[in-house]
């Protein structure tokens, strides 16, 4: 018998569907997007979880004519399915294949590329203002949610829609859930909710008592029924969107399609700024993932039946395993040492230090500006505030970076995690910028470890430094080095010569590309190139002496780093040699051009960039060639 989805070629297919054919249809899709990632990894249980939502709008509204921003693309996979992406979903997150997030480039129905949270109500309320500056009269609608209403542009977004109040919907999709569960303030009010059978039952039995009553009584009644309004405010959040000028809807089953539909169908023919409170489950319609939503939000293959992780993310011997272990250590030791997630405990390695320092652990939901101010504050009162957070976020908060820790001279550290490549969540996630943002700013220490080893005593090196440090490192495991138990700080400015060739070509390598570096050394010394390779361990500040002294018996440096080119490490040694009037050395510089790099594992675009060992082999083959 053929399935449903396979008659699903566009949206207009679900309009003929009745509500129990769509009903099957989405128990379809739940097991198509259950096998994919089961192979490919992905953003499993916030896709499980909208999996009706995603059916009621595109049978409801018009897709593309109707714009649907989906905020936080990581729960965009029905959509994908039902917006003619079905033959290609088997590729989903590989290398050439369909990307994980929503991408212009990709099909019109995905109005607005996402990959970060928060964005989607400001997003949207811009295709509004641009509908009606054009005098068009189609509809516009914002999905925000899975953890997304922590971040403060969600609130610049809804602030400024309820002033201009233009014909726009909000769906808040309230799982309760980011990556890890919600905090805030902000997320206990959302989570004040009742059954609508409760209400209903309370303001039957009410009205039934006060009306049995005498003229007083029904007076009373009639007070009670103009404060109704206020009542529902008591119970559910809708008061705090009314404030923001939203006509507020919910909440509402967000997996009962009758329902949803016949919602969406009514708010189509509003034409002021509504909010429609839905609540879902994540990891709907899968046991595994409905029981550890955290653990399947960002999955890497697994077996389906058992739900055992094929091919994690690495354990105790990842980067990001060592220095949450590391971290903990240390703030043993010292306890001015505070650390800080933005909704990503586990993901940053900080579960062992919450559970061993739960007074000096904070998680400051989707908002890593305020998290960079926070620990500013925390630091100008004498404590070590570690910042844990992945490169790509951290992109988020360069202004607070730039006036509240850097201006300031402010000893807090930067933990930054999936520098580099990242695989198969693609350009909005990897980390190619890091290097280049950061050096610019004044009084910052950029250092990249070699191994997980040294991770550790660089963690150690930015706690006790007197100012701004950053120690970034990449995803996945380390080498397997052994791990030091006593951790000692590197004199800031030092790098290491790991190996003196007796040829004219300098290799000055960073972080993770050291490893690679020293490989195509060892392959190259067979052919007669006997190349040095130096660790340079600090990005800012160089290690001027040495890069210095190898001018005049080097014929050529080459640079490596695993970050764009404009403004990296390279550019630091150019910058350095024309600062000291130095000519006569040929620099060639490897790392990534300027665009933004497609998904793919990290070791298939490492070769495909030349940043793997044979690549970087091959490359200062050419050279010495030439």
């Amino acid at each position: 018998m053929s399935r449903i989805l396979d008659r699903v070629d566009s949206p207009s297919d679900l309009k003929g569907l009745t509500t129990a054919e769509l009903g099957i249809l989405a128990e379809e899709i739940r097991q198509e997007i259950i096998t994919v990632c089961s192979r490919n990894g992905g953003h499993l249980a916030p896709s499980l979880g909208v999996v009706e939502l995603t059916l009621a709008l595109h049978r409801v509204f018009t897709s593309p004519e109707d714009k649907i921003v989906w905020d936080v693309g990581h729960q965009a996979y029905a959509h994908k399915l039902v917006t003619g992406r079905r033959d290609r979903f088997a590729t989903l997150r590989t290398l050439g294949g369909i990307s994980g997030f929503l991408k212009r480039a990709e099909s019109p129905h995905d109005v607005f590329d996402a990959g970060h949270a928060s964005t989607s109500i400001s997003a949207a309320l811009g295709l509004a203002a641009a509908r009606d500056l054009a005098g068009r009269n189609n509809k516009v609608v914002a999905v925000i949610g899975d953890g997304s209403m922590t971040g403060g542009i969600a609130y610049e977004g809804l602030n400024h829609a309820g002033h201009l109040n233009r014909d726009l919907v909000v769906v808040l999709n309230d799982n309760e859930m980011s990556i890890a569960e919600n905090v805030g303030a902000l997320s206990n009010f959302l989570s004040r909710t009742v059954t609508s059978e409760f209400v209903h039952t309370l303001k039957k039995d009410v009205e039934t008592f006060l009306g049995g009553l005498d003229r007083i009584g029904r007076n009373v009644l009639k007070v009670a029924k103009r404060a109704e309004e206020s009542l529902k405010g008591l119970f559910t959040p809708g008061m705090l969107f009314e404030a923001f000028g939203f006509e507020y809807i919910g909440p509402i089953d967000g997996h009962d399609i009758g329902r949803l539909t016949e919602t969406f169908e009514k708010v189509k023919r509003f034409d002021d700024a509504v909010l429609i409170h839905v609540l879902t489950k994540k990891g709907k319609g899968f046991a595994l993932a409905e029981a550890k939503p955290s653990l399947f939000h960002g999955v890497g293959p697994f077996d389906p039946v058992s739900g055992e992780i094929v091919k994690g993310k690495g354990g105790a011997t990842s980067y990001t395993g060592v220095f949450g272990q590391a971290l903990t250590r240390i703030a043993d030791e010292d306890e001015r040492v505070v650390a800080i997630t933005a909704a990503m405990p586990d993901g940053t390695g900080l579960g062992s230090f919450s559970a061993r320092h739960p007074g000096r652990f904070f998680d400051v939901g989707i908002a890593e500006q305020h998290g960079v101010t926070f620990a500013a504050g925390l630091a100008a009162e004498g404590y070590r505030p570690v910042f844990a957070i992945y490169s790509s976020f951290l992109q988020r908060a360069y202004d607070q970076l730039f006036h509240d820790v850097c201006l300031m001279n402010l000893p807090v550290t930067f933990a930054i995690d999936r520098s580099g490549v990242v695989g198969s969540d693609g350009p909005t996630h990897h980390g190619l910028f890091d290097l280049s943002y950061l050096r610019t700013l004044p009084n910052m220490v950029v250092m990249a470890p070699k191994d997980e080893n040294e991770l550790q005593h660089m963690l150690k090196t930015a706690i006790d430094h007197n100012g701004p440090a950053a120690v970034r490192y990449p995803r996945g495991n380390g080498l397997g080095v052994p791990l030091d138990q006593s951790l000692a700080p590197i004199p800031l400015g030092t790098s290491e010569v790991l190996r003196a060739g007796s040829g004219t070509c300098v290799v000055l390598a960073v972080g993770a590309m050291v490893g690679p570096a020293l490989e195509a050394a060892n392959t190259l010394e067979g052919e007669g190139i006997d190349l040095t390779v130096v660790n340079v361990r600090f990005v800012k500040p160089l290690d001027r002496e040495l890069i210095l002294s190898y001018v005049g018996r080097a014929g050529t440096l080459v640079t490596i780093e695993e970050n764009v080119l404009q403004g990296g490490f390279g550019s630091a040694v150019l910058e350095l040699l024309a600062d000291e009037g130095v000519g006569g050395v040929a620099v060639h510089r490897f790392g990534y051009p300027d665009r933004y790099v497609e998904q793919g594992e990290q070791h298939e675009l490492r070769s495909r960039y030349g940043l793997d060992a044979e690549g970087i082999a091959g490359r200062i083959r050419t050279l010495s060639a030439r």
